[in-house]
């Protein structure tokens, strides 16, 4: 394969300079920020759902058309902490994760409104600083819905499967249309637990900046689910890098799962193998912790110092916070990284070659 090269994106265009420049920040936990409002049924609801039928409390992306001031908050909230990277409230708004709701027939819209609203947070924000402000970037968020392509959900029937490749595909085409609309600068398929789910999103982003002349950088970031190294579906972080290499990334991360501490090997090895393009990490704020004021252990202080090892170890070029991380942790993981140098892209193989 050749050395990664920057496409012409016509969105997020900077994004390749910056990365090789200083180490970039993506913002925090959405769900996280959402549960320091305590909303009820009735805020989820809204005066257009009031009558639906089935419960709707729990569902956060779709604040983004019944509450959006409090979407709207919370992105600038993230920014004012130091993020270069905000992430669209869009993480289950694909009409397969809406159906358990009743509401797959909204599905669009709501990837409409969430890029719409973080993308008028970060004109604000920019605005505000005036002509010296740093160029900020809206990512659009492509979850990995509640269903898996690869895996059954019967034990007692191990080729059963609950959604097909071509249905996965579909309902991420529809989310990436509305994100478009919406003004997103880059997409985001992050938190990965089966690749094969990851590739129908993949494939779905392609067929739409094919069709449509748009081009938009796209990262990709996996979820290692246990201590054991692997993603659900049962591939090593080097086994996922080589399934989705093809897609030429502009970067190749982990999030989620099991805090920073756990992480660092499988980070690690990520950094040597993905020689091709960047890196992000975000991972969760520790193990979840229910009596926690997050619901999540380490203190921003904690998540810091840890991203920082990651960064003095040369792992980074974008790093930030998943579940139980808020604009605090974004605002120390900011301030401990910015004097740290970014991870250099390399192509091993072609410097094998060469040499």
């Amino acid at each position: 394969m050749k050395p990664f090269a920057p496409s012409p994106f016509t969105r997020g265009a900077a994004l390749p300079a910056l990365l090789a420049e200083r180490i970039l920040i993506l913002d925090g936990a959405m769900g996280t920020m959402i549960q320091r409002h305590r909303l009820g049924e009735a805020d989820f609801r809204g005066e257009r759902l009031k009558d639906h039928p089935k419960d709707l409390k729990g569902n956060n992306d779709l604040l983004v058309l019944t509450r959006p001031e409090v979407v709207q908050k919370i992105h600038e909230q993230y920014l004012a902490a130091g993020a270069d990277l905000i992430e669209t409230n869009t993480f289950g708004a694909t009409s397969i994760a809406q159906e358990d709701y009743g509401l797959a027939h909204l599905a669009r819209e709501m990837n409409r409104a969430a890029a719409q609203l973080a993308r008028a947070a970060v004109g604000r924000h920019m605005a505000a600083e005036g002509p010296a402000a740093r160029p900020r970037f809206v990512a659009g968020a492509l979850g990995p819905t509640p269903k898996t392509a690869s895996i059954s959900p019967d034990v007692n029937d191990p080729g059963a499967r609950n959604v097909s490749f071509e249905q996965l595909r579909d309902a991420y085409r529809e989310q990436a249309e509305g994100l478009l609309e919406g003004g997103c600068d880059l997409f985001l398929v992050e938190t990965i637990f089966d690749t094969l789910n990851a590739k129908a999103a993949i494939f779905a982003l392609d067929e739409l900046m094919d069709e449509t002349g748009e081009r938009l950088p796209v990262i990709i970031s996996g979820t290692v689910t246990d201590a054991s190294g692997r993603i659900l579906s049962g591939q090593t972080v080097q086994a996922f890098w080589h399934s989705v290499r093809h897609a030429r990334p502009l970067a190749v991360g982990l999030n989620c799962a099991l805090g920073a501490a756990v992480m660092r090997p499988y980070i690690e090895e990520l950094s040597k193998v993905a020689g091709d393009t960047f890196v992000s990490c975000y991972p969760n704020a520790g193990l979840p912790n229910p009596m926690s004021e997050t619901g999540f252990d380490e203190t921003p202080e904690v998540t810091g110092t840890l991203l920082e090892d990651f960064a003095k170890s040369g792992f980074l070029n974008i790093a930030g916070g998943c579940c139980g991380t808020t604009p605090e942790h974004v605002a120390e993981i900011a301030r401990r990284l910015k004097t740290y140098r970014p991870r250099s892209r390399h192509d091993p193989l072609f410097t094998q070659l060469a040499a």
